[in-house]
C-alpha cells in the first residue's frame, strides 16, 4: 500500500531504528515509548487488521509471536516478563492500519490498567 507509513517503513522510504529484519518480519523500536522497551513487530506483507487475516498468514503470525520471544530475550526481559499487544480497528485502539505487536517491557504492567 503506497500510503501506508508501516509500508513505507519496510520499503526504507522512512526511517527507523530497526533492531530486527528477516525475510517475514521488520521490527524497530517505538518512537513514542511507553515502557523502557517498546518494539514493534510488523509483518512484511500487508495485512491491515487482525480481522483480514487469511489461513495463508499462519506461517508470519507464528513467527511474528516467535521473534518476539527472541526480541524479548535479547532485551533481557524474558525472567521478569513481558506483553506483547496488537490492537484491532478503531474501537481496539489501532491508528495505524497494518497489523504490528507492541513488544513492550522493563516496567510492571497491571491489567486493567488503573
Amino acid at each position: 500500500m503506497s500510503d501506508c507509513l508501516f509500508c513505507k517503513i519496510i520499503n526504507k522510504e522512512i526511517p527507523a531504528d530497526v533492531v530486527y529484519e528477516d525475510e517475514l518480519v521488520l521490527a524497530f523500536k517505538d518512537i513514542n515509548p511507553v515502557a523502557p522497551t517498546h518494539i514493534l513487530i510488523i509483518p512484511k506483507k500487508h495485512i491491515p487488521t487482525l480481522a483480514d487475516l487469511q489461513p495463508e498468514d499462519a506461517e508470519v503470525m507464528g513467527h511474528i509471536v516467535l521473534t518476539a520471544k527472541e526480541l524479548a530475550a535479547k532485551q533481557g526481559l524474558d525472567e521478569n516478563g513481558y506483553r506483547l499487544v496488537s490492537n484491532c480497528k478503531d474501537d481496539g485502539g489501532q491508528t495505524v492500519f497494518h497489523i504490528h505487536f507492541h513488544l513492550v517491557g522493563g516496567r510492571y504492567f497491571a491489567w486493567p490498567p488503573g
